[in-house]
């Protein structure tokens, strides 16, 4: 289950590129087979071709394993704050204020909820 969802990031940050599978494992220089069964979850690479995957896809290990590690926030953070890099300064601020309301009314009914 955990190499399913370790598989999907990995064609996603692979896809970003607008790589095909192909042109991914050439430039690896393994076999397309190979980038499948890692994609659907089939097999895991080794650490130093875990490695080489990573930086081959420009990306952190927290790109891949954020789905799965309970404390990797740092890679959604990232991406959440790159998105909001590229709207206008009132458009953060909007968003900025609605995300403070919405962290609020969570701690507000966690509170309510340990009386």
């Amino acid at each position: 289950m955990i190499d399913k969802r370790i598989g999907q990031r990995f064609k996603q940050c692979r896809e970003k590129l607008g790589l095909t599978q192909e042109e991914f494992a050439k430039k690896m220089g393994v076999t397309i087979n190979y980038i499948s069964t890692i994609e659907r979850g089939m097999t895991f690479p080794r650490c130093e071709k875990l490695v080489q995957l990573l930086n081959a896809l420009g990306v952190p290990a927290d790109a891949v394993f954020c789905d799965v590690l309970t404390s990797s926030p740092d890679y959604q953070t990232s991406v959440l704050s790159k998105k909001l890099e590229n709207l206008p300064v009132a458009s953060q601020q909007r968003i900025l204020q609605v995300v403070e309301l919405m962290i609020q009314q969570e701690q507000d009914a966690f509170s309510e909820s340990q009386l």
